[in-house]
């Protein structure tokens, strides 16, 4: 009996040789010729990338040959490419879609495939679900054998970033950086840039190990720790890093400190407001800080929250001019290129913003503290069992539950998960403490999320908000 393939938000992944499996992949493959022979133009033709993973490369090949022999040419990238140079491939070539192959941040012994629909971005739900129906067909379609050519994805991609942004300043303004590709597709590309224009850089985990060692490419604390050593061994003003497949970022500032995705939203949207004065609305994912809301308020734009997910932001900003749309995990996107999160051209807008604000990371960052009031934030993963999680959901539910610790519970909301809002202290007009519970739908974890005034309350809430779930306290 064949292995149930289950899709997430934009395609399938699972454990290699467990339930990655060559055999699955064509599977999946077969549902995605079967969807693109019903529902899009088969002679626009598919674009195929993969990541630096262990068996990406073979696996993209073999998508590649089963598409083809449904009778739909395809495109196939001749090198490990960065998951949003095949989506800026599919909407710039007219595509009728594109396909990753990739596990983007999860562990090593991880990887999975997914699909971009022909607007180039992450498929729709609709999308996935005409592709899953398709799956439980067992579909798979043949036809006169289309040609498979091999291309450079990368080049034409690398062009179209460095024209959104201003390389020119990028490279007089002499900042120095560390590059990180955390071993992943992007490795080379942030690089090459820099070299190509003379910005100053330090490269780190460019080379290919698809074992990620000692991390997972996640550009997150702890994984960036080499990224933050060397920002200060090196004397730079800021550090660059990029997931396993280069859609989201991470970042370090000049004094070695993390500097996670909340913040750099919040520089990149206080500079696209102020300087460049672009039209559009924003979006921001329930579990993002709340001081978007303060910058979009003082420039009398219009915030959508959506649910968890870069999708929700992706659909946005294919209904309306989203100015920037972003998630908690460093996915940030921006109509005016593609709907779809893009961690090499976020790091060049934030070497951009450094560049004509004249400062380093860090100094930027501490002038959005002081501007809008402290805003900290803190995530904790929960692996537990299924009941725990299910328990401690139903009591976060519960309008029995007005306290959490030594705290009142003001309200609460419902978008994606139970977020308590605190009466906990604000110090000097800061972030209104909240509490995210949300538990993931498809294993037995449940992320915690919050942001308040202080590191020191951040990480009580935490605490306490553990203790809640483990029903301790």
């Amino acid at each position: 009996m064949a292995q149930q393939i289950k899709f997430g938000t934009d395609g399938w992944r699972g454990i290699i040789a467990d339930d990655f499996t060559f055999e699955n992949v064509r599977r999946v493959a077969g549902a995605i010729a079967s969807y693109v022979l019903k529902y899009e133009d088969p002679q626009r033709g598919v674009m195929v990338g993969y990541d630096a993973r262990f068996a990406s490369p073979n696996a993209a090949k073999i998508v590649a040959e089963v598409i083809a022999a449904a009778g739909i040419p395809v495109k196939l990238a001749n090198d490990y490419t960065p998951t949003p140079a095949i989506s800026y491939a599919v909407k710039h070539q007219g595509a009728a879609g594109g396909v990753m192959v990739t596990s983007s941040h999860n562990p090593w012994n991880w990887n999975g495939v997914k699909f971009k629909g022909n607007f180039g971005g992450s498929a729709t739900p609709a999308i996935m679900k005409k592709i899953e129906e398709e799956l439980a067909a067992g579909a798979m379609p043949n036809g006169n054998k289309a040609e498979i050519h091999p291309v450079d994805f990368k080049k034409p991609y690398v062009a179209a970033v460095c024209q959104f942004v201003d390389m020119d300043l990028i490279g007089r303004s002499k900042r120095k950086f560390v590059v990180d590709a955390m071993y992943g597709s992007g490795r080379g590309v942030l690089t090459g840039i820099f070299t190509e224009r003379g910005v100053q850089h330090v490269a780190i985990r460019q080379e290919l190990n698809p074992l990620f060692p000692g991390i997972n490419p996640e550009p997150i604390e702890p994984h960036t720790a080499l990224l933050q050593e060397t920002v200060v061994r090196e004397k730079c003003d800021a550090g660059l890093a990029t997931d396993g497949d280069a859609d989201r970022i991470g970042a370090a500032a000049e004094d070695g400190s993390f500097v996670d995705a909340h913040k750099i939203f919040c520089v990149l949207l206080q500079w696209l407001l102020e300087r460049k004065k672009w039209p559009g609305d924003i979006t921001r994912a329930f579990n993002t800080t709340r001081m978007i809301d303060r910058i979009a308020a003082k420039h009398r734009r219009k915030v959508h929250e959506t649910p968890i997910g870069f999708k929700y932001a992706a659909d946005l900003m294919m209904e309306r001019e989203i100015l920037i749309g972003g998630e908690e995990s460093g996915g940030i996107g921006y109509s005016r290129f593609l709907p779809e999160r893009d961690g090499v051209l976020n790091c060049l807008l934030l070497a951009n913003v450094m560049a004509e604000e004249g400062k380093p990371l860090g100094q930027l960052v501490a002038d959005l503290q002081r501007e809008y009031g402290p805003h900290y934030y803190g995530r904790r993963d929960l692996h537990i069992p299924e009941d725990v999680k299910q328990g401690a959901i139903q009591r976060a539910r519960s309008d029995a539950t007005q306290k959490l610790g030594r705290y009142s519970v003001l309200r609460k909301e419902h978008l994606d998960g139970v977020k308590f809002f605190l009466d906990a202290p604000t110090k000097e007009n800061g972030a209104q403490a909240w509490v995210l519970f949300r538990a993931s739908g498809t294993e037995p974890l449940l992320r915690l999320y919050t942001e308040a005034a202080s590191r020191n309350l951040v990480n009580e809430l935490l605490i306490t908000g553990e203790s809640f779930v483990r029903n301790s306290g």
